[in-house]
């Protein structure tokens, strides 16, 4: 009865969310009761159990979410993102444009979400496109590619961080073992798949291509935009370096705690507002509007992560989660592709990738410590299956069809394609990680 009642919660939340077009944080709470009550919990101590999830999720997440997008709105009103694009197109040439796209988008992807650097670095795609006559796909495949695989692989991001807090993996190994896994992923699912879509007429549309730049000479320097822009992944890897190879003491204690997620965010969003503001000239009052305003942008976000925090205390309290458990413990399928094929299938069903992690995350958790699996590379597989086959239910798929001028058809062709093969690369990453560890 248990595992007829989860099914029944998840089957809700697609309806409610993909049929009903409820709200996806409403429908998250409304599946929190129907599982709850109908696994005969006490009405009181639902409640609880509901707030008790929302809580011990956001506790960590509002400081890793709320910096991180103080610093990819830093990133990407001061040109940052504009002359990283511009310099490497420059230093890469016509030739490996494709890989000066991959590195762009990696780099502007770190720090900021994925809604947001599409819509920041887009514009760029169709200048170097048209500056370079190559097919707009060719060109633009790969940097999409690279900012798909750091949402869903790698902290800061929403869906890894949370899932990361879900599981109590470590923050650091998390993204050591995920950039492992992202290089291969993204260079197969972007340049290497970019370039049988020749076939492909992407045309640009006027609207878009005609942003304006920012003016060169307001732009701030190549070195300080990337420094910058990939500072939390430096403070994080030299926490995790100094764990790992200093012995204990007073160096390496502060060096971890500078290489905490949150600390490390904290100090690259200080610098931030130096280097990309007050450098530049920028008031104070001004950047500090501009950060206002990039965290009201994650506030539904936030709410989303909070809801999934709840079902997944609610599953835990009320003994589904450990019901599950027992269930697949005898299973010959191992945790890390039972974790893949659940995320995959909520996905496919619900199209948001966040929510699909999260939701996954919350029926599979007892497999992490039931099984002795690696935390961490749970995470890696909730992730890269929560990227698998988006379709005509995903905001993403529909953000690439309109802004390259697609049809359905051509769109299913090439976006569902690269992010199948982003999906399906994290996950043989992820067991060869596995396998060596």
């Amino acid at each position: 009865m248990p595992l007829i009642i989860a099914v029944l919660g998840i089957l809700l939340l697609f309806l409610l969310i993909a049929k009903f077009k409820l709200n996806a944080f409403i429908s998250f709470i409304i599946v929190c009761l129907f599982v709850g009550i109908f696994q005969g919990m006490e009405l009181g101590n639902l409640v609880q159990s509901i707030q008790r999830g929302i809580g011990n999720t956001l506790g960590f997440l509002v400081l890793i979410l709320g910096l991180g997008a103080m610093l990819g709105k830093l990133v990407a009103d001061s040109g940052a993102a504009q002359q990283i694009t511009t310099q490497l197109v420059a230093k890469f040439g016509v030739k490996h444009v494709q890989w000066a796209m991959v590195v762009t988008g990696f780099i502007v992807g770190i720090p900021m979400f994925y809604s947001v650097g599409f819509v920041i670095l887009i514009p760029l795609v169709f200048t170097v496109a048209f500056s370079t006559g190559l097919p707009l796909l060719y060109v633009g495949l790969p940097m999409l590619t690279s900012l798909s695989v750091t949402h869903g692989y790698l902290p800061p991001h929403p869906a890894p961080t949370a899932i990361a807090a879900m599981f109590n993996a470590d923050i650091g190994k998390t993204l050591m073992y995920g950039l492992i896994v992202a290089v291969p992923a993204i260079i197969v699912a972007g340049p290497l798949f970019a370039r049988t879509l020749k076939k492909i007429e992407a045309k640009p549309l006027k609207e878009f291509y005609n942003a304006e730049p920012i003016p060169e000479e307001e732009l701030p320097s190549t070195a300080v935009s990337i420094l910058t822009a990939l500072s939390p992944i430096i403070f994080i890897g030299v926490g995790i370096a100094a764990e790992q190879f200093l012995e204990e003491g007073t160096l390496r204690n502060i060096l971890a705690f500078i290489g905490n997620p949150v600390i490390a965010l904290l100090i690259s969003v200080l610098i931030a507002i130096y280097s990309l503001g007050l450098a530049k000239g920028k008031e104070m009052s001004t950047i500090m509007d501009s950060l206002s305003a990039s965290v009201s942008s994650i506030t539904m976000i936030l709410l989303i992560i909070a809801g999934a925090g709840a079902l997944k205390e609610v599953l835990i309290d009320s003994q589904v989660s450990d019901y599950i458990a027992d269930s697949l413990k005898g299973s010959s399928i191992s945790p890390l592709v039972l974790a893949w094929l659940i995320a995959t299938a909520i996905r496919v069903s619900v199209g948001s990738a966040t929510v699909a992690g999260l939701t996954a995350a919350g029926i599979v958790l007892p497999l992490a410590s039931g099984t002795g699996t690696s935390p961490e590379l749970m995470v890696l597989a909730i992730g890269s299956g929560s990227l698998m086959l988006s379709h005509v239910n995903d905001t993403g798929f529909w953000m690439f069809k309109e802004y390259f001028n697609l049809s359905v058809k051509e769109t299913l062709s090439s976006w569902t394609v690269m992010e199948t093969l982003v999906g399906i690369m994290g996950l043989l990453g992820v067991l060869a990680i596995n396998s060596i560890i």
